[in-house]
């Protein structure tokens, strides 16, 4: 072996044995059987939804998981001897849960970045990422980054990833999903112009499509890396020289071949040079004044759909209430059929599937007509068709507690029913009505926190991408909660006051 070579991996090895020896007296593992009998398992956390090619359910078997981290932990048990468990974990959540104790080491695509360094301990990486800009087949509005930002037009991308970062820094218009998959989707059916991930991702997901390419050069570079307490240094050590020997034995070039992810950069990772961050700390301060405006404009977005939603869900509540009390036979039942599946799905449910379904549904029957909803209007047609479900049985309940004797009277006065129902049935069934609808709108202003799954950008969703950014989970959540108190409060109080004023029997 050449002196270099020597020095480069035989001199490594010297070193990282003593490493590997210090870590098993503090409690490390050993490479031996007998030693790793008596330990117990590692649990290794990653977030499988729509998460390939990193972990994702094998389609064979649904019991088993497939990815090319899934083939990197297999090979770390053989190094570490060590039996490794997964544990389905909350991307947004590694962070917080490595620091809790919740599993003893996080991988899943996670960036090495200067504010997750504060928190947590990285051990070396084990793939080098870059970006990759994928637009439709066939645009011809930009051929890179740069055109696509000067068009001014819509990028998609994941939440508090360096592709985020990036389009920050040079300020373009984006959207943020949670998962890998629905910025392709989403590209697809023209709601965004182009999608900016990382390269495994669009490898995965953009090139095998014909109805996408990718455009342009790759950008940046930055590196995934495992992350670990700030205790737990001797085990870091323990998988710095495990994931050493992967790379010499080779296992790791077939691992990335395998998924189509090798390139020339992972050559890169055993270098021995120093690694670089490709995006750097913001200078950026997140004071109050700074995130406290983008909180506000989240909480009016909240507002807007929570009293656009409530408008549609009592538009749609008393033709159907009117339609169980009043109607033929068949529109009976087809009232009933509508109050008891909208109120037997859960809203998210509901909301990916107007979403993301019903343009697909289009699309493969050959429609005469497009079902591609904005996010925004999405969000408030499945929450106006929840809580309308549910609006019409209180306005059904209400209708029916007004006295029989009052159709009778008023018949006896010549009135027809429609006129008593306008005039004398409807006026005191809303005062029964008014305070259960109420609370029914506080709820709402509540669950508007889960239409971020369609990427709408509403209060709670502002939250989690800023205290992602500034690491201030607790100053930042204790904003977003006040703004939360400050808007359903009033409204607690007005339930309360109209079922004292109006309220039955007082």
């Amino acid at each position: 072996m050449q002196p270099a070579r020597w020095v480069r991996w035989g001199g490594g090895r010297v070193i990282r044995t003593i490493l590997l020896g210090m870590g098993v007296l503090s409690g490390g593992t050993a490479w031996g059987n007998s030693t790793a009998a008596a330990k117990p398992p590692l649990r290794w956390a990653a977030d499988a939804e729509g998460g390939a090619p990193y972990i994702f359910k094998d389609p064979q078997n649904p019991d088993k998981y497939r990815g090319f981290e899934v083939d990197l932990a297999e090979q770390f048990e053989k190094e570490l001897g060590r039996r490794i468990e997964f544990r389905q974990y909350a991307f947004r959540s590694l962070v917080p849960g490595l620091e809790r104790g919740d599993f003893d080491f996080a991988m899943n695509g996670l960036e090495i970045t200067p504010d997750r360094r504060k928190e947590i301990l990285f051990s070396r990486p084990y793939y080098i990422y870059t970006l990759q800009l994928v637009a439709r087949a066939g645009e011809k509005r930009f051929a890179s980054l740069e055109e696509c930002g000067k068009a001014k037009l819509l990028v998609g991308t994941l939440e508090d990833t360096a592709a985020a970062r990036l389009l920050d820094q040079m300020t373009f218009a984006k959207k943020l999903y949670d998962s890998q998959v629905e910025p392709y989707m989403d590209l697809e059916l023209g709601r965004i112009d182009a999608v900016l991930l990382d390269l495994p991702i669009a490898v995965y997901y953009a090139r095998p499509n014909p109805k996408l390419k990718f455009v342009g050069p790759r950008l940046g570079e930055g590196y995934y890396a495992i992350g670990f307490r700030k205790d737990q240094r001797a085990l870091a050590a323990q998988f710095d020289v495990a994931l050493d020997r992967i790379f010499e034995s080779g296992q790791l070039r077939r691992i990335y071949e395998k998924w189509g992810i090798w390139n020339e950069d992972q050559e890169k990772l055993f270098s021995g040079g120093k690694i670089a961050d490709v995006l750097k700390e913001s200078s950026r301060r997140w004071t109050f004044t700074v995130y406290f405006p983008l909180l506000l404009q989240g909480a009016i977005v909240t507002v807007e759909l929570t009293f656009l939603s409530m408008l549609l869900a009592m538009a749609i509540g008393l033709p159907v209430a009117l339609s169980r009390l009043y109607g033929p036979a068949p529109l009976r039942a087809a009232a009933t059929l509508y109050v008891e599946f909208f109120r037997g799905i859960p809203v998210l449910l509901l909301l990916f599937l107007i979403y993301y379904s019903l343009p697909g549904i289009a699309a493969r029957y050959d429609l005469p007509f497009t079902l591609r909803l904005p996010a925004f209007a999405a969000a408030i047609l499945g929450f106006g068709l929840n809580y309308g479900a549910y609006e019409a049985e209180i306005y059904r309940a209400g209708i029916r507690s007004i006295p029989v004797g009052q159709w009778e009277a008023a018949a006896s006065l010549g009135m027809s029913r429609p006129l008593c129902f306008r005039r004398i049935i409807l006026p005191q069934a809303i005062r029964v009505i008014l305070p259960p609808m109420t609370n029914d709108l506080v709820a709402l202003f509540k669950d508007t926190s889960v239409v971020s799954i369609i990427a709408v950008e509403e209060l709670t969703k502002e939250y989690q991408i800023l205290s992602k950014s500034s690491m201030k989970y607790l100053e930042i959540g204790l904003a977003t909660a006040t703004l939360y108190l400050i808007m359903s409060v009033p409204l607690g109080y007005l339930s309360r006051y109209l079922e004292k004023k109006w309220g039955r029997g007082l």
